[in-house]
């Protein structure tokens, strides 16, 4: 009886290695080249009002202006560390060369999902960081015509070439991706 419990746990232990590891290579390898620009405000927070707002539905976000700043800086980092429901989704993509590569902001704040040649700080100075914020990123000057707005629901399609690209949210820098075109 024994050996069969520890087979069965085994076995259970194997089959959901395989499936993490599978899931992970499939958010690499998918080719439907859409990355969701994403964030989980609460609408009913009024504090978010006085900061741009919250577009998402009733129940459908669930953090508080309170704790999206309790969880800007870690005591394990010098620099910003965000919150991790701002997010882009997947953080990593391989795309093939002709392949529109799709945006949309699913959240309800407004981001960008703007191409820099190294990642960096944005234009908002308190979400860069304390005591040792991040340096801005040249192409987060919010004059930059590289800058790429994107409103709650908003959708862009990027053509890129060959190479790998770097984008990053010049509001919430640590929202952070990279596309890698083959």
């Amino acid at each position: 009886m024994r050996t069969i419990t520890v087979v069965a746990i085994g076995f259970v232990f194997l089959a959901s290695a395989w499936m993490i590891g599978n899931q992970a290579r499939a958010n690499v390898e998918s080719k439907d080249n859409n990355v969701a620009v994403m964030d989980d405000c609460l609408p009913s927070d009024p504090a978010w009002e006085e900061t741009g707002g919250c577009t998402l539905k009733p129940h459908q976000g669930d953090v508080s202006f309170a704790e999206f700043q309790a969880l800007l800086l870690s005591p394990l980092s010098p620099t910003v560390v965000g919150h991790p429901s701002w997010r882009n989704e997947p953080s990593y993509l391989a795309a093939r060369v002709g392949k529109r590569v799709r945006v949309t902001n699913k959240g309800g704040r407004g981001h960008t999902f703007t191409e820099v040649l190294n990642f960096g700080g944005g234009f908002i100075p308190p979400l860069n960081g304390a005591p040792t914020p991040l340096a801005v990123a040249p192409e987060c000057n919010p004059v930059s015509p590289t800058l790429r707005a994107l409103a709650p629901g908003a959708t862009v399609e990027l053509d890129l070439t060959p190479g790998l690209h770097r984008f990053q949210c010049c509001i919430h820098p640590w929202m952070r991706a990279a596309v890698r075109v083959e």
